[in-house]
């Protein structure tokens, strides 16, 4: 793939589905197609006799002999020293609305300029970008996108914030902590899009350089997550509530799959554990599957069953709860909690109105929670 093509489909990319984004206007000079890995040592992790090293980025905590790799495939022992093989190898860069995330009450009608690399700590048999996530880095085309130049090309795009997202920003975590740090030093915000399957030490230092963090909460039973997703439950509840009381902004996606996780059980009590453990302000987004990777039995999720489990969120006390990949459905609104008006108004992408001032309701001057300037 040469490097005009990279650009060529990232641009398309970004304005994909009625965004309106213009293209994604990197240097052409700036990104050098590479198929050298990264050497940089990574952190958290910690050395073991005999050249051993044992992981601590993830609660898979991955022990390794010399020349192993963990369970992501981007992180390598070499001679007793732990190494990212992803560090600014990016494999992807698009301009995307940040309603794409989804975030809705993070800078709404803004855009992120969004990253990612080959990895990821899980196995989800419904990923939508498989390609990326479920590869190791020499299988697929990356290119040399270094911390400096990624806050440099969000400058010249006109993108708000960085996102980190497609893949899973945690396995390249380094990559996405000094991008964060080079970001903020630029006036630009940062974005974490994650499956949240994280230690505490590791995000409690990255929520100290990010804006903001949507977590994919997959089920809220463990055997699901045994089953389809190859992680832990636990680990992802306790980085919700990490989040939320970091004071970084957080927004929780559920992707409901038809006949696995839409138990009528299971919506309330994940509402009921959002409401009493992460507060009732926190948006919930339900979001539509549709067939894909190693899960192409199942039919897309029926419109009926996202409402339904929207009525329930309502029911359980959250205020804000919205319908994800259904466009144009009255759920891509939001509602102030007070006077019942819409404050703002969506069309999937795009943000058609915006009823909210100084972070309040214009119309009845109640508190709407988020990041709105």
């Amino acid at each position: 793939m040469k490097r005009r093509r990279f650009i060529q489909l990232s641009a398309s990319a970004g304005i994909a589905a009625g965004s309106g984004l213009g293209p994604l206007c990197l240097d052409l000079e700036t990104l050098q197609e590479t198929s050298n890995l990264s050497r940089v040592e990574a952190r958290f992790y910690r050395k073991h006799p005999d050249r051993e090293i044992e992981c601590l980025l993830c609660p898979r905590f991955c022990k390794l002999g010399d020349k192993e790799r963990g369970y992501c495939g981007v992180r390598e022992n070499q001679g007793g020293t732990y190494y990212t093989l992803v560090y600014g190898k990016a494999c992807t860069a698009h301009a995307d609305p940040i309603e794409k995330k989804p975030f809705f009450h993070f800078l709404p009608a803004s855009r992120a300029l969004s990253i990612a690399t080959a990895g990821c700590n899980v196995n989800c048999r419904f990923c939508q970008n498989w390609e990326i996530s479920q590869v190791r880095p020499e299988q697929i085309r990356h290119f040399d996108f270094p911390p400096a130049a990624v806050a440099q090309a969000a400058l010249r795009n006109d993108c708000t914030s960085i996102a980190y997202t497609y893949s899973e920003p945690i396995v390249f975590y380094e990559y996405m902590y000094d991008t964060s740090v080079a970001a903020r030093a630029a006036g630009i915000k940062n974005v974490v899009v994650t499956g949240g399957y994280i230690n505490p030490e590791p995000l409690k230092e990255l929520l100290q350089v990010v804006d903001a963090v949507k977590i994919d909460l997959k089920a809220f039973k463990q055997e699901f997550y045994s089953r389809y997703v190859r992680g832990e439950l636990q680990p992802v509840l306790d980085a919700i509530k990490t989040v939320a009381q970091s004071g970084v902004w957080l927004e929780i996606v559920y992707l409901v799959i038809p006949s696995l996780n839409d138990g009528e059980s299971e919506l309330r009590d994940v509402c009921r554990w959002i409401r009493e453990e992460v507060g009732p302000g926190v948006p919930l987004h339900f979001s539509r599957f549709h067939p894909h990777y190693l899960m192409k039995n199942l039919p897309p999720t029926p419109v009926s069953t996202l409402e339904r489990a929207h009525a329930t969120a309502r029911e359980e006390g959250l205020d804000f709860v919205y319908v994800g990949n259904v466009p144009g459905h009255e759920g891509e609104n939001t509602i102030c909690p007070d006077c019942g008006k819409t404050v703002v108004r969506r069309w999937g992408y795009e943000v058609r109105d915006i009823r909210i001032k100084n972070g309040r309701c214009a119309y009845c001057d109640h508190a709407i929670p988020g990041i709105w300037e």
